[in-house]
């Protein structure tokens, strides 16, 4: 899938999460911290490409995203794995950790969460791609959705663009519209506070 796709299925994932799920009383502060984290997290795996957006943006990026993919066994290897989610996720709560004493009174287990469901959205979406993923290593089988490699979405080919994008969209816009009300009543009860 393409970042714009990771994007938005990062930010579906975690209203279907937060609607179905009891919403604790959050700062303002944890809620943007964790929409930032979300979509960090969405885009998180493919670090191990050299043109990721990391590696895009550093002086000498790419050369660093060369090593980088090469050392990690390249794209949709280690990072695309349950073993690469659990190092994110314990690279994500260290850094967590250490930042801690100057991110206030922001919940970093809300973050952290956020950070995690994004992640795990873009392992589903790729799952739904042709090349699937190793979900399993170091067992090398990569594993998709379907099962009929055919049937599976071609990344930023009409059936990513015409088709999962706007059904993505379309889950977010009726998302909204219903829990407008709920949603509504929250912010204003628990963040005017």
């Amino acid at each position: 899938m393409t970042a714009r796709t990771h994007d938005v299925a990062a930010i579906t994932a975690l209203a279907l999460v937060a609607v179905t799920h009891p919403a604790p009383a959050l700062t303002l502060s944890t809620i943007l911290a964790a929409l930032l984290a979300n979509q960090v997290g969405g885009i998180a795996p493919d670090i191990d490409q050299p043109t990721a957006p990391l590696w895009r943006n550093l002086p000498v990026g790419k050369l660093f995203g060369k090593v980088f993919d090469t050392l990690i066994g390249g794209h949709r290897f280690i990072s695309h794995s349950l073993l690469g989610a659990v190092l994110f996720g314990l690279l994500a709560n260290a850094v967590l950790h250490f930042l801690q004493p100057v991110l206030g009174n922001i919940d970093i287990s809300i973050v952290w969460w956020a950070f995690m469901i994004g992640l795990f959205s873009h392992l589903i979406m790729d799952t739904c791609t042709k090349e699937g993923v190793p979900w399993l290593l170091p067992i090398p089988v990569k594993f998709g959705i379907p099962p009929l490699k055919r049937l599976r979405v071609t990344t930023g080919k009409w059936q990513e663009t015409f088709l999962v994008l706007p059904a993505l969209v379309a889950i977010d816009i009726w998302l909204f519209a219903s829990y407008y009300i709920p949603l509504m009543h929250y912010l204003h009860h628990q963040l005017m506070r």
